[in-house]
């Protein structure tokens, strides 16, 4: 028998309303903690690390004046992993001197914190492949924030590479009506707004053509195709519906903001299983206006998945 713990842990991203419009729709977070782990945890740690060997220039970028930054995102997602997972990972220290420990990979690093040469590579880049979560920092200065780091292994049609040192507008410029009613501005308002210690989070959904994690804009041709190839007889098993959980902390010494987005995917057959969920994401589909549809990349292959989401409703 099939366990449902895929479909019992997915992120549903949508609350009451039918519509859906881009909108500030980040909320308070009540735990400090940026990561999360899955069930999916060992995959996916082995994924990421497979695309940093592979692919690093395409997965990890930073600029030099990120490195405080980045040792303060080491020291609250280690401190957070140990006190939410303490079964999973160990942390010992004597001053500088810091033993991390992850139990499900059988690693043990010993390193000085605030030393990068006792690492071998950046603080970011080491502990973004102990963790599920993509990790971004924008830094904060002249009134605005900048994209200056980023392990990004599993983007959704974006680009880390050309995306770096790009302020918040430049890079959020492409998404339909973000300038309207000045929602750009009021958005970046809330972001340098926020203060440490009082983190937000935000889910992000799309439709995907295929199962992959790794969609950037650099292996397009691979992935791209496969939104010619849905049909309402294939929707159910190709098509996955993507929710990015987003989180954002404020880090207190270099006033820079951690970004973390953890990834989840489903495969439609499974989502509906939640007669609710069925119901409500067809409507929101039916009524999804052409401009957001054809920017999440939804457009080619809409009017077969409400084919087949309509086919599932009747047999409810």
């Amino acid at each position: 028998m099939k366990s449902n713990r895929d479909v019992q842990s997915f992120p549903y991203p949508f609350h009451e309303s039918n519509v859906y419009r881009y909108s500030n729709n980040a909320i308070p977070l009540t735990q400090q903690n940026p990561v999360e782990l899955t069930y999916r945890y060992i995959d996916e740690i082995s994924l990421k690390r497979e695309l940093l060997k592979n692919h690093p220039e395409r997965c990890y970028q930073s600029s030099p004046h990120t490195m405080e930054a980045q040792w303060e995102i080491v020291d609250l997602i280690i401190h957070n992993l140990v006190l939410y997972y303490p079964d999973k990972f160990e942390l010992e220290k004597k001053e500088d001197k810091w033993i991390f420990s992850n139990v499900q990979t059988k690693e043990k690093i010993a390193f000085t914190f605030g030393d990068r040469t006792t690492l071998g590579i950046e603080p970011l880049d080491f502990i973004g492949r102990h963790v599920q979560e993509d990790l971004i920092v924008m830094m904060q200065r002249d009134g605005n924030l900048f994209l200056d780091a980023g392990q990004l292994c599993f983007p959704a049609n974006w680009s880390l590479y050309f995306d770096l040192g790009m302020s918040f507008k430049e890079i959020h410029s492409p998404i339909p009506g973000f300038r309207s009613d000045s929602l750009d501005d009021r958005i970046l308002q809330f972001l340098m707004r926020i203060e440490a210690g009082k983190p937000w989070g935000r889910k992000n959904w799309s439709l995907m053509a295929g199962s992959r994690l790794d969609t950037s804009l650099e292996t397009f041709s691979e992935w791209g195709q496969a939104r010619k190839q849905v049909t309402k007889e294939n929707a159910g098993e190709l098509v996955h519906f993507r929710v990015e959980v987003q989180k954002l902390f404020r880090l207190p010494k270099s006033n820079g903001i951690l970004f973390t987005i953890h990834s989840h995917m489903l495969p439609l057959e499974r989502f509906i299983q939640h007669t609710p969920w069925l119901e409500q994401f067809y409507a929101i589909l039916h009524e999804l206006p052409d401009f957001i549809s054809e920017y999440k990349g939804i457009s080619l292959y809409r009017k077969q998945v409400l084919e087949y989401l309509e086919e599932e409703l009747k047999k409810r």
